[in-house]
């Protein structure tokens, strides 16, 4: 069985973008690169919204990203990717399927494969993320606090509409200041 877990960088104000969609603030160096690495090989599946799908699609695929990230661009670029949006025709990013509706039973299929070993891993995709956490559909939460203050932009946890709980099973701390948070959901009368 795969697991479907949730990454996403914040800032201290719990914001995973800036109101322009943008991630300027994020801290990228070699540490952080190596985590990436390491968290993509653990995965057969990147899984997206539409908006965040069509920024990574029009960001990864570029000749100066394949320059700049060579190891995380040829990662990103050759892994299987899912797209989850009512609204999306068509798909250009190698490697990707769309899904248009049933997204919860779609997904509950595809962790239940037998041949799904590895994670499923959702970046971004604060709405998407929503939903698949209110259905159960998250099993680990990686949340990594960046040292920075927005003082404006877009919650991770937007459209929450039920209160989650979780437990921190795993912390780590990066040189250059960041936290990595990893929690479970804790289920009702589930122990």
């Amino acid at each position: 069985m795969g697991r479907i877990v949730l990454f996403n960088m914040i800032t201290l104000d719990g914001f995973f973008e800036g109101t322009n969609q943008e991630l300027d603030w994020h801290q990228v160096d070699d540490e952080f690169n190596e985590f990436a690495a390491d968290q993509l090989d653990s995965a057969d599946f990147l899984l997206f919204g539409r908006r965040t799908y069509q920024l990574m699609e029009g960001f990864w695929p570029t000749k100066t990203v394949l320059q700049i990230y060579p190891g995380i661009a040829s990662r990103m670029n050759r892994m299987a990717k899912i797209v989850c949006s009512r609204t999306m025709v068509e798909v250009y990013w190698q490697n990707t399927i769309l899904i248009k509706q049933d997204v919860a039973q779609e997904l509950t299929k595809l962790k239940f494969l037998p041949t799904q070993k590895k994670d499923i891993l959702v970046f971004g995709s604060a709405e998407l993320a929503a939903f698949l956490g209110e259905h159960g559909l998250i099993d680990e939460y990686r949340i990594m606090v960046n040292p920075v203050v927005l003082g404006n932009g877009t919650p991770l946890f937007r459209g929450v509409k039920t209160k989650l709980n979780f437990s921190l099973v795993n912390s780590r701390t990066f040189t250059s200041g960041k936290v990595l948070l990893n929690y479970v959901p804790v289920r009702e009368g589930v122990k």
